[in-house]
């Protein structure tokens, strides 16, 4: 039902059999109310109630001929729980009343009554309706945000991500995820399936690229004991191990063109036939696919053609980092919060360092971001840790970038300088661990051992986990 003063109008419909009566009512309540509706029987009343989807109110004679007020009252609490009724009767005996209240009316009033009065009662159950409605559309609202709250994003590009995921969310068709390396298409997959009907049962994640070629059909699609060498047991496979759930492909575009075949029937089918067998078992899988590529590589190129339209009914085309300006500092926050956690001390955040991500340009995109924080978390033991813009320069270096450099003595821009402080960092970030740096700085082991000698440049004892990146998430 609708907000007040939203369309269609929270509307209330009169039953009875006294025609002047109606029309009496229907131009009081009119005058306050724009959607009132008359009857005046109780077949009428039923009709009305099956068409119109915006009443929440019925007020109703219980002395009608054929089907009273009573039995009205029990077809509305059974048919239409939230709508609400009031019972009139010329007849107000104490049973009545309380019979009617026990069968579920919200009110009762007796004739005559006087119009005050009347328009008390109905305006307490309007309004008490549309608070009623007001308090589900929030617990949905939240609800869903509860879902999508892993995903954090306030800026208009991603808010419309959201909103797309949650409408695909409630549909069972096929979805496309189409974005970068990095931007959380599988993090945005369980999402999808979070909120929807299948929530319930498995969520099978698949990276297409990750399976050796030959062995691809027989994960998704499973295999008869005997199928192949090697082949000494009975494999369900992928998509029969998530029936009733979802299997989401990510890199779907890396699919052999026979797996792709093989993949188009069980979309259209909804059957699978693993290695070795003959006869087809039936499976009901949702499909969600995620690409880094672009649409137009996809259709007729790295897809066919048909198997390209039948996964992307819904395409959610999610923007790179780099078009998330707002979504930058919000990231940082929820990464530093989720690091000072698990790393048991405070840290934040230079804001110097923050405007030298603010121009980064994140090829990487969130995973990248996150990786960047962690890594200059990870090296440090200090409490409260401070992230300076100069932790941050080797790292984004690292990741391919040619930022400016930022030196502590900024009026020293020698080579020699400039190499000393690369070093240095390079060492910080690795946790001493030479062989590490030596890769961040793009030279030899022996190389980083003279230089450190040129410098006099004393590394502290070299840490056994300088890698402390963890994998993509």
């Amino acid at each position: 039902m609708s907000e007040p003063g939203c369309d269609p109008p929270c509307g209330i419909l009169i039953v009875d059999d006294d025609e002047g009566l109606v029309a009496t009512l229907a131009k009081v309540l009119g005058r306050h109310y724009p959607a009132v509706h008359t009857a005046f029987s109780a077949a009428e009343a039923t009709t009305i109630l099956a068409r119109e989807n915006n009443i929440c109110l019925v007020l109703a004679d219980v002395v009608m001929p054929m089907m009273d007020g009573l039995s009205i009252l029990d077809h509305v609490r059974s048919n239409y729980p939230r709508v609400s009724v009031i019972l009139m009767t010329g007849f107000g005996t104490i049973e009545t009343a309380v019979e009617a209240i026990k069968r579920g009316a919200e009110d009762y009033i007796t004739k005559p009554f006087d119009t005050e009065t009347l328009l008390k009662k109905v305006s307490r159950l309007m309004e008490f309706y549309e608070l009623r409605e007001r308090v589900a559309r929030l617990e949905g609202q939240l609800a869903q945000e509860r879902l999508f709250g892993g995903i954090v994003a306030s800026s208009p590009a991603m808010r419309a991500v959201l909103e797309r995921a949650r409408v695909a969310a409630q549909s069972t068709a096929p979805v496309l995820l189409v974005g970068e390396t990095g931007v959380g298409k599988e993090m945005l997959a369980r999402a999808i399936h979070r909120a929807s009907q299948r929530a319930e049962r498995p969520f099978i994640p698949v990276n297409c690229a990750a399976l050796p070629q030959d062995l691809i059909e027989s994960e998704l699609f499973g295999y008869r004991k005997g199928a192949f060498t090697g082949a000494t047991t009975d494999r369900a496979g992928l998509f029969r191990a998530a029936h009733g759930g979802t299997v989401f492909l990510d890199e779907i575009a890396e699919l052999p063109s026979a797996a792709q075949a093989k993949l188009l029937r069980v979309l259209e089918e909804g059957e699978v036939r693993p290695l070795g067998e003959t006869n087809p078992s039936f499976v009901d899988v949702r499909l969600v696919s995620a690409t880094n590529r672009s649409l137009e590589e996809l259709g007729g190129k790295a897809l066919r053609d048909d198997l390209f339209f039948r996964i992307s009914t819904i395409v959610v085309e999610v923007p790179p980092l780099r078009e998330r300006g707002q979504d930058l500092y919000l990231l940082v926050d929820y990464f530093l919060e989720e690091f000072s956690r698990s790393y048991g001390r405070r840290v934040s955040i230079q804001r110097s360092a923050l405007e030298r991500l603010s121009s980064y340009r994140f090829p990487g995109n969130v995973r990248e971001l996150s990786h960047i924080l962690e890594s200059a978390v990870a090296v440090s033991t200090n409490e409260p840790q401070v992230i300076t813009e100069q932790e941050l320069v080797p790292l984004l270096r690292a990741a391919g970038t040619t930022p400016d450099i930022v030196s502590p003595a900024a009026a020293d821009c020698s080579l020699e300088s400039m190499e000393k402080f690369a070093v240095r960092q390079a060492l910080r970030v690795a946790g001493n661990n030479k062989s590490r740096a030596a890769l961040l700085l793009g030279i030899s082991r022996a190389s980083l051992y003279r230089k450190l000698r040129d410098y006099g440049i004393e590394a502290g004892p070299e840490s056994d986990e300088a890698d402390t990146s963890r994998p993509p998430r």
